[in-house]
């Protein structure tokens, strides 16, 4: 695996659970939507740099080429590495990363930020799944 990608993903996973936690404890606080705003931009980017560690385990552990966030979690899952429901939730991980360039609308907003300690917990169960295999 990767070492570079697998520690740009410790520190993004890290980075995005302490925004995670700020932004729940200014839940009612007037600077709120911009805690959550930047929950949801480290959210975006800590999904980027996850998949590619996906895609580099695949192929170093499997010799299996995957191209695309969804194909590499499919994989991930069929090799055996992670259950049915941890896949499902991370294929709706990407679904709602894909809806980031939309949380201008609150709604958008809010919903994505209610699904991240999940999302997070799930990021990290995959991860050390890859040692386990």
């Amino acid at each position: 695996m990767d070492l570079k990608k697998y520690k740009d993903f410790e520190t993004s996973i890290e980075r995005l659970e302490e925004a995670y936690i700020k932004t729940t404890e200014n839940k009612n606080g007037e600077y709120y939507s911009f805690f959550r705003d930047s929950a949801i931009q480290r959210f975006e980017f800590t999904v980027e740099i996850f998949w590619k560690l996906l895609k580099s385990a695949i192929k170093d552990q499997e010799g299996i080429i995957c191209n695309s966030p969804k194909s590499c979690i499919r994989e991930f899952f069929v090799s055996g590495y992670i259950k049915e429901d941890l896949a499902k939730l991370l294929l709706e991980m990407i679904d709602d990363r894909n809806m980031t360039s939309h949380t201008y609308h609150e709604e958008v907003a809010e919903i994505i930020f209610s699904k991240l300690k999940s999302y997070i917990d799930g990021m990290k169960y995959a991860n050390e799944s890859f040692g386990k295999h």
